[in-house]
């Protein structure tokens, strides 16, 4: 699960406040629902990556009053406090709770923003699901990248674990790019104000990880 969510004007202060404080995620952790749990924050933004073990949780059931320091978006019948950023992009997946636990320490959880050109999100889509399903090459079992409006956000752990797949590929074609510099990614993003192209790391708030401590009886 993968959400953003912009803090009130002059509620950063009392709103990163509460989001360090992790008791509730680490309880939900200790109970076998949540594996990993990370947050970041830039500029007014907030990130929240976590792993849901049993059922899908929303982030109201980690930070109960949160909701009071953040913006409300538009869209809906009745307004939002987080927006679901859609999985664009993931080398790996898990197959199961013992597939997805990490087999050594993990050093850094990372979480880095981009802007795509809006005109250019159908094409990132599409030469990223072409290399995810048909497997052109491997890449980070635990790096995915989501997308909300043009924004991007990614989550990466290090170092890093490359493996193969155990889902199985849903293309069977061959179109991704045998050199993939012929994407063109560089013309996907829009450049930061130094020139930067593609991804810049943000700051990373906490990160709990419970994999294995209690595993869960329904699994």
């Amino acid at each position: 699960m993968i959400f953003r969510a912009q803090w009130k004007e002059g509620q950063e202060d009392a709103g990163l406040k509460q989001l360090k404080d992790t008791s509730v995620a680490q309880k939900l952790i200790d109970d076998g629902d949540l594996m990993t749990v990370a947050a970041f924050t830039w500029l007014n933004h907030i990130f929240l990556y976590y792993e849901c073990i049993q059922q899908e949780l929303q982030p109201e059931a980690l930070f109960e009053t949160l909701g009071a320091c953040l913006e409300d978006w538009p869209g809906k019948s009745s307004k939002r406090k987080w927006m679901p950023m859609i999985d664009v992009f993931h080398f790996n997946e898990p197959v199961s709770y013992e597939h997805w636990l990490r087999k050594e320490p993990v050093e850094r959880r990372v979480g880095r923003v981009a802007h795509l050109n809006p005109d250019m999100i159908p094409s990132y889509m599409y030469y990223h699901y072409q290399l995810q399903e048909e497997r052109a090459f491997l890449g980070d079992k635990y790096e995915i990248i989501a997308l909300h409006d043009n924004l991007m956000f990614g989550y990466q752990e290090f170092p890093k674990v490359i493996e193969q797949p155990l889902t199985t590929p849903k293309l069977t074609t061959s179109g991704t790019p045998e050199n993939w510099n012929d994407s063109r990614m560089d013309l996907h993003f829009q450049p930061w104000a130094d020139g930067h192209l593609y991804f810049k790391p943000i700051e990373a708030v906490f990160a709990l990880y419970g994999g294995g401590s209690k595993r869960p009886a329904a699994l």
